[in-house]
């Protein structure tokens, strides 16, 4: 039975808990390995022990060196939605998440730009919700047009791979311009509990991987930015 990310993010929200979207990051261009030898799955059972509303991972390979086996796996062994971050451009992705047992897919506005609603279409057709992630002014229109349940703000800038550090700012920006019933997201460049406090007050829900996988201690980190009972 397939997972809904939205109908997390609000269950969450109703346990008086933040709802976060936890990322099991293997590379980043800026940072570099970020997995240290660890097991997905073991970071997995960390998210899933402190309560976190979905999981994500990065299929990319290039750039973020993912692989999509490991998705697959990621998929096979959560409790929690499971969402496919790359840079889809073909329908054939999408059908490929929804074989694997995804639970939502992102779409980046920017990238699919006027195909934006088609593609959404398809992932609705295929049993998967969508993220449509904006990251600038322009996007926004594209994201508003489409009946995606779930709109991500990208701080990083994915044009430079994220090489930026981000800002809370850019989702205090365009959030208030998205006028829509769409459960909404802050990602990326959340590295403190005041970003965390910043970006919820715009936000449902914000997706974090690189402050938690390059943490000392990640149980710590993330029950730090989970809160509620287990802060």
């Amino acid at each position: 039975m397939r997972k809904f990310l939205s109908k997390m993010i609000g269950l969450r929200k109703g346990e008086r808990m933040n709802a976060v979207i936890a990322e099991i990051k293997v590379y980043s261009p800026k940072y570099g390995d970020l997995l240290r030898n660890r097991d997905v799955i073991d970071i997995l059972e960390v998210y899933e022990r402190c309560r976190c509303a979905g999981i994500s991972y990065i299929t990319e390979k290039n750039y973020f060196r993912g692989d999509f086996e490991i998705f697959r796996r990621i998929c096979r062994n959560s409790e929690l939605p499971v969402l496919r971050k790359d840079f889809i451009v073909t329908k054939e992705e999408i059908e490929k998440t929804a074989e694997a047992e995804g639970s939502a897919v992102l779409l980046i506005a920017r990238i699919l730009k006027e195909n934006t609603a088609e593609f959404v279409d398809y992932s609705i057709d295929h049993g998967l919700e969508s993220i449509v992630e904006v990251h600038s002014i322009g996007d926004i229109d594209y994201a508003l047009e489409s009946k995606t349940p779930i709109i991500g703000i990208n701080n990083r800038d994915i044009a430079i791979l994220e090489k930026d550090d981000g800002s809370v700012k850019v989702t205090e920006k365009l959030a208030p311009l998205i006028n829509s019933h769409a459960t909404k997201i802050s990602e990326s460049g959340i590295q403190t509990k005041r970003d965390v406090e910043m970006a919820l007050e715009y936000v449902d829900a914000i997706l974090v991987g690189t402050a938690f996988m390059r943490a000392e201690n990640i149980e710590k980190k993330v029950m730090e930015f989970v809160g509620g009972e287990n802060a």
